[in-house]
């Protein structure tokens, strides 16, 4: 048999891989469609894998090559001329079929291949891509081989929208990979949401969207890489978060917060971002914030500060199982599927508090009580021993003591129970920025003790069941 055209194939350039490494490999990757050697000498060795449609594919009647094709989870091999008629009873059968479909669709797809995308199974009429995006798309070969075909060395992490990769460009860009899943029905949303919104924001503590592919069924978003990774790697480890003093952790406080306000109010999109969480903030060489990951953002208009979903059950299930579980969603979104910019504010208030302590929220532990971290603090709080709330090896850089102080009262602020006793992310860079009287904070929201219902049970119940402490406020 002929092998189909290679246009969009990729191949072992040590030729050392085996068959069965090259079935793995094929396997092991969703865009896979074939594979076979590429000498077939000595009983064949080297690697040669497509990637979507195969193109010009032939019967010989007595020379030619194995080819081994995927169909769908089934993983048929057809092996040359014999394998083929066990499987579907002729060659001529089968190669008929294929020449018709492909005659069909062959004009769409390239006119795909060159630029002309069209977004298989996300609708199309929804993405106005061409139109609206102002976004260049790179070609799949292009991130394949920046990736190293998506080795494990260059794996980075995995969020809900799929696997994250490191990738370097033939100009030697280095840039980061976000690959959605094939199997994944909330990242296709995520990816609209992502591509639609991201790419027209532009802010020094914003991630950088450098481009997209989109081909075939995948679908992959292109990052400037960061690389100190997230806030979290760093803030939630004992030894690495003594890399980050006041100075670095008070930068980091106010890069986010200024993100914040220009996606509030600055720019030509206001965002609500709605999954501000230590994993979703990236760090830059210098260490300077940028706020990513925009698969759940919601855009709303200049009149409009606020919105709630009609779709309640749903939107509980995805959001508390990507935030709550890390405490940072705040109770009338849990509660009633109702956002606002408030709520980002809320998360914006956990985190602060996250960052001066190197504590989770919801992960946190104290021999003398079971309250979670909002918990902690707002006790100590009001017992006027806020000074217990920061590591103590921050409390060593005298001259930072007031302004730490003045840290944990404008994230209490932010973490007030209800959404019209917290400031604007306008006020709270105001705050930040003089040295002003502050209003006393009012109860936190889901400051709770740690017997609570864990996820899965208490959406089988009520998220109302949730029990809180109450302390009074000073």
């Amino acid at each position: 048999m002929k092998l189909p055209d290679t246009s969009w194939s990729w191949y072992d350039s040590r030729n050392a891989m085996t068959l069965e490494d090259c079935k793995v490999k094929c396997s092991s990757n969703c865009s896979c469609t074939a594979y076979a050697n590429t000498d077939i000498r000595d009983g064949g060795k080297g690697c040669l894998l497509w990637f979507g449609d195969l193109f010009d594919m032939r019967e010989y009647a007595s020379f030619g090559q194995d080819v081994y094709i995927r169909m769908g989870f089934a993983k048929k091999e057809f092996k040359g001329r014999e394998k083929v008629g066990m499987v579907v009873g002729s060659v001529i059968s089968i190669t008929v079929v294929l020449v018709a479909v492909f005659a069909c669709y062959r004009k769409k797809i390239m006119k795909r291949y060159h630029g002309e995308s069209l977004i298989k199974g996300v609708g199309e009429e929804d993405m106005d891509m061409d139109m609206d995006m102002d976004l260049p798309i790179l070609d799949i070969k292009t991130i394949y081989i920046a990736t190293d075909d998506f080795s494990y060395i260059n794996f980075l992490g995995r969020g809900g929208f799929g696997p994250v990769y490191k990738g370097r460009l033939e100009d030697g860009q280095e840039i980061a990979v976000k690959r959605l899943c094939e199997n994944s029905g909330q990242g296709v949303v995520e990816f609209k949401n992502e591509v639609k919104l991201i790419a027209k924001l532009q802010h020094r503590n914003l991630v950088r969207l450098l481009g997209c592919c989109i081909q075939g069924e995948e679908r992959m978003l292109i990052y400037e890489y960061m690389p100190n990774k997230s806030l979290d790697f760093f803030i939630f480890d004992e030894r690495r978060r003594r890399e980050l003093d006041w100075g670095k952790r008070s930068n980091i406080i106010y890069g986010i917060a200024r993100g914040l306000l220009y996606l509030h109010q600055d720019s030509r999109l206001r965002i609500i971002h709605r999954d501000l969480k230590a994993g979703n903030v990236l760090l830059d060489n210098d260490m300077n914030p940028k706020i990513s990951d925009f698969g759940l953002a919601k855009s709303f208009g200049g009149d409009q500060s606020e919105s709630s979903t009609n779709r309640v059950v749903e939107f509980i299930m995805l959001c508390l199982a990507i935030t709550t579980c890390s405490g940072y969603m705040p109770p009338e979104y849990a509660i009633d599927g109702h956002f606002s910019v408030k709520s980002d504010v809320f998360s914006f208030g956990v985190l602060v508090l996250e960052v001066i302590t190197g504590k989770t929220n919801r992960g946190f532990q104290h021999a003398d009580h079971d309250l979670n971290l909002l918990g902690h603090v707002w006790k100590l709080w009001v017992e006027d021993r806020a000074i217990e709330v920061p590591e103590e090896d921050l409390l060593e850089e005298t001259c930072a003591v007031s302004e730490i102080l003045r840290c944990i009262h404008v994230a209490l602020l932010c973490v007030q129970q209800k959404p019209e006793d917290r400031p604007t992310m306008a006020s709270v860079v105001l705050m930040f920025g003089s040295d002003g009287s502050l209003p006393d904070p009012k109860q936190p929201g889901f400051f709770t003790n740690r017997n609570v219902p864990d996820v899965s049970s208490s959406l089988s119940r009520s998220i109302n069941q949730v029990s809180i402490t109450m302390i009074q406020g000073r």
